[in-house]
């Protein structure tokens, strides 16, 4: 099924239903929460792309919140935590905040900040009242943040701070080889909220080292430190029903308990060729058998509502 075959799929599954997207809006605290997709705009005319970028190569050429909202919506998903693209619109956080602006309820926002810029800190704060509860910060943005040091800023430091004032999470787009830099950080900053994305990238070459997972493992003993069980189809086999990456989903489990585990999708990456967003929730809806009900709850609401909608 291609993309856009979802996307009608989708709204007729929401039709059927006698669901609409405002009825979702209404009922939003009864819904699942996916705490991690992109969106973009397919046009660069009111929100320009970052430098070196054009709407050519956009991919998919769309994904709005009315898109995502089609094909997550009849798997019962209400909410979503928004994630800053970095490739696509780098540091400028307006279109997520415009979402926001539309559906208060329905989003909150992962965004940017320019850690290498004076007042990253204060930067930080302006942003919680539009929406912003988290940022993504990650090496990959520049050849020099690839390096150790990349966590050493002022800026970034000036982040972790407010980020223990305010609540709004560090979100870490991370290699296994990363972890202990956030780990100390931990260390320095202990009442900031730290997310680490899509199981630290585990398995994205295929292999889920043991000694990989102990390092992220190793997080748990920092209270608010949580993650997210996400983007399975750059993970392990890479292909529905995604089930090589219960066990590691069972040790986190077993470490961090559920109220420290995020489910997310990380569409539209997640809806590509064979995957599609119901393979995605239900290994967590429908497979996992060692969780109660309770826990599913936690896996699939509450401990994204607790970090990201406090607001």
């Amino acid at each position: 099924m291609t993309r856009r075959e979802a996307l009608a799929a989708g709204a007729t599954a929401m039709t059927v239903a006698g669901l609409t997207p405002s009825l979702f809006a209404q009922d939003a605290a009864a819904g699942w929460i996916d705490a991690h997709s992109h969106i973009w705009p397919p046009t660069a005319d009111k929100y320009p792309l970052t430098a070196g970028q054009t709407v050519k190569d956009l991919n998919p050429p769309s994904f709005t919140d009315d898109e995502l909202m089609a094909i997550a919506g009849p798997e019962g998903v209400t909410r979503v935590v928004l994630i800053q693209h970095s490739v696509y619109h780098l540091f400028d956080n307006s279109y997520l905040i415009d979402a926001v602006k539309r559906h208060p309820k329905r989003f909150r926002i992962v965004g940017m900040v320019d850690d290498h810029q004076p007042g990253a800190g204060a930067a930080a704060k302006k942003l919680l009242p539009l929406g912003v509860t988290g940022f993504r910060i990650t090496p990959f943005i520049r050849k020099e943040d690839q390096q150790a040091r990349w966590l050493d800023t002022p800026g970034m430091h000036e982040m972790w701070k407010t980020g223990g004032e305010t609540r709004q999470a560090m979100c870490c787009l991370i290699n296994p080889d990363q972890l202990p830099g956030v780990d100390r950080m931990c260390e320095k900053y202990p009442d900031t909220p730290v997310v680490i994305d899509h199981f630290a990238r585990i398995g994205v070459d295929g292999q889920m080292r043991d000694a990989d997972l102990d390092k992220l493992c190793r997080l748990a003993r920092h209270k608010h430190a949580s993650v997210k069980i996400s983007a399975y189809y750059a993970l392990g086999q890479k292909q529905p029903p995604h089930l090589e990456l219960i066990p590691m989903i069972k040790r986190l489990y077993d470490v961090f308990g559920p109220s420290r585990l995020m489910w997310a999708s990380d569409a539209p990456y997640q809806v590509q060729g064979e995957n599609n967003y119901k393979a995605s929730i239900s290994l967590v809806r429908d497979k996992l058998d060692f969780i109660t009900p309770a826990d599913r709850d936690w896996l699939l609401r509450k401990t994204a509502e607790r970090v990201f909608f406090f607001t």
